[in-house]
């Protein structure tokens, strides 16, 4: 038996430490034309072998209503997820969204709905306030557990990826063209670095109505 135990134990070692080796890390970085960084740029990984039952674990998320503004702005989230919508502010508030990939209501409330919402489709779901017009807001939705977004700098980093080959996609809600024009194959099996240059364009900005008689937001 002890030897029985002592191969066992020799047995898991290896195979935590091959785990360990295959896991890598990519390095991405995200600029405009002009090599500006883009802050907030969605990057996903997918392995071109399709996705094992383990990476379909798709977990919670949380867009929270403070201040009048959806916190954070950007959300990125994995094909199944659901996500709650507390509202942190003293008044109500009314979320939507018309997108194609989530079409959804959650009438005028406070505090946290009873029931958050299942992100089912990939693709970007845009969210409105039927009462304050400004507030606006997106969940970016993926089929891959591997996602991240980046920093002030453009860049982030796609850490524990298996070994193997993946398609590397780039979302952002000033981009021109579709995150389809993006795709990268790249094979994973060491330290790299992917760069995309996106071209964007203006995004309107509702008016955020001051309160009447005072310089705060209403």
């Amino acid at each position: 038996m002890k030897i029985r135990y002592t191969y066992l134990l020799h047995t898991l070692a290896l195979y935590a430490v091959s785990t360990w080796v295959a896991a890598e890390t990519v390095e991405v970085k995200v600029t405009n034309k002009s090599n500006q960084p883009i802050e907030n740029a969605v990057v996903y990984a997918t392995p071109t072998a399709g996705l094992s039952k383990a990476e379909k674990n798709a977990g919670k998320a949380q867009v929270d209503q403070i201040d009048k503004e959806f916190i954070p702005h950007i959300s990125v989230v994995q094909r199944g997820a659901r996500v709650d919508f507390p509202n942190h502010d003293r008044i109500r508030h009314h979320v939507y969204s018309f997108s194609d990939a989530k079409t959804f209501e959650i009438p005028l409330y406070r505090g946290r709905p009873s029931n958050p919402i299942a992100f089912d489709k990939q693709g970007v779901v845009e969210l409105g306030c039927n009462i304050h017009d400004w507030m606006s807001g997106y969940v970016y939705v993926t089929d891959t557990p591997y996602y991240a977004m980046t920093d002030k700098r453009g860049k982030l980093s796609l850490a524990n990826l298996p070994q193997g080959e993946y398609d590397l996609r780039v979302w952002h809600p000033d981009m021109k063209g579709t995150v389809e024009d993006t795709n990268q194959t790249v094979r994973v099996s060491g330290g790299q670095t992917v760069n995309f240059q996106l071209t964007t364009k203006k995004r309107w900005v509702p008016f955020r109505a001051p309160a009447a008689g005072g310089s705060s937001y209403r």
